[in-house]
């Protein structure tokens, strides 16, 4: 099955013209291996940022430890917040 018709099957990128969905396909599958691991790593550094800018929003007078532990609480269960940090997100109003 095409890409196009795959991503339009499950819809992903349905606002997205097919034309234009093969041509990302096509960059996408000549890019080297780094160079994918380097984009899956600016997006998820872009994706924390925007959790944690929602976080400051949300909490403004909240510390910069505050501030992870509230966005690492979003990505992570409480059993591991409070393992891994000692952090009780039901504790915290989270």
């Amino acid at each position: 099955m095409r890409w196009s018709r795959m991503a339009t099957r499950y819809n992903w990128m349905a606002d997205t013209d097919s034309k234009a969905f093969e041509v990302l396909i096509a960059l996408q599958r000549k890019m080297s291996g780094g160079d994918k691991l380097a984009c899956v790593l600016r997006t998820s550094a872009m994706l924390m940022a925007l959790s944690e800018g929602n976080v400051r929003q949300l909490y403004p007078a909240a510390t910069e430890r505050e501030i992870f532990l509230r966005s690492a609480a979003r990505r992570l269960d409480r059993e591991t917040m409070i393992r891994a940090y000692g952090w009780d997100p039901q504790e915290s109003g989270t």
